[in-house]
């Protein structure tokens, strides 16, 4: 079964879209069929994974919005079994104009489910906010992943986005899971990030996973190349991690 996993946080800046491309990069690296689909306005999903914004005639507004099949804007990437439903400034108007839909909240899933089979991961960049595209993501996974920054404000920004999963669950998606929480940017060396990394396995102590991913330049650096950090600082430390996360991932272990 194609399994659809929403990574999100409403916080900006925790790694959410840098998890998302390097996440589904791993799992296509892994033999399994991957589409990422990139629903932040600011198409950082998109072309972190080389594709030009400039280019596109469409992107996911028009299929939230004006009906276009998936099918009709997915894009394949550099790497085999990699493929990106594109988004580009055009999805910012998606938060008023999906409000006119009837259903809005199934606007994704709808679509989704005409091409699920073609993949074995469908991977949701959520936007850095609580907004109804990301009430789509929510409605249209099996499961949400949690990116967290190792910084003093981590667990609030947690609470926040469960108690928004416990009210997807009430309403649109019963169903929704809750995939695993990744630690980002960690430093082992400084104190607050061990002291962050142990606050948040005593609060979630079954959704967790083990892999934590380290503070890196290069990490940063990758998405300026159009390239996943396996491409471009394969036997990094960082590329090591996101490997670790997609097998545990694969395996539903924390």
């Amino acid at each position: 079964m194609t399994r659809v996993i929403a990574v999100a946080n409403q916080k900006g800046g925790v790694g959410k879209t840098t998890t998302s491309i390097n996440l589904a990069a791993c799992l296509a690296e892994g033999r399994k069929k991957t589409l990422l689909v990139d629903l932040d306005a600011q198409g950082n999903a998109t072309s972190g994974l080389g594709i030009d914004k400039s280019s596109l005639s469409r992107c996911m507004y028009d299929v939230l919005i004006n009906n276009t099949e998936m099918d009709g804007i997915i894009q394949p990437t550099e790497w085999k079994n990699l493929w990106v439903a594109p988004a580009t400034m055009n999805l910012a108007g998606a938060e008023i104009d999906l409000i006119e839909k009837k259903n809005p909240a199934n606007a994704l899933k709808k679509h989704l489910s005409k091409i699920t089979y073609n993949y074995d991961f469908i991977i949701i960049d959520c936007p850095p906010s609580l907004s109804f595209l990301t009430v789509n993501a929510l409605t249209a996974a099996a499961s949400v992943l949690i990116p967290i920054q190792c910084e003093f404000y981590a667990l609030e920004g947690v609470s926040q986005l469960l108690s928004t999963v416990d009210r997807i669950r009430q309403s649109t998606n019963p169903d929704l899971a809750v995939e695993g929480i990744v630690m980002t940017m960690t430093d082992s060396r400084t104190n607050l990030s061990n002291d962050v990394v142990a606050q948040v396995r005593e609060h979630f102590p079954d959704l967790v996973y083990k892999t934590m991913i380290p503070r890196s330049v290069r990490l940063g650096e990758a998405p300026s190349y159009g390239q996943p950090i396996t491409v471009y600082d394969p036997h990094g430390k960082a590329a090591e991690a996101y490997r670790a996360l997609a097998q545990e991932v694969k395996r539903h272990g924390r």
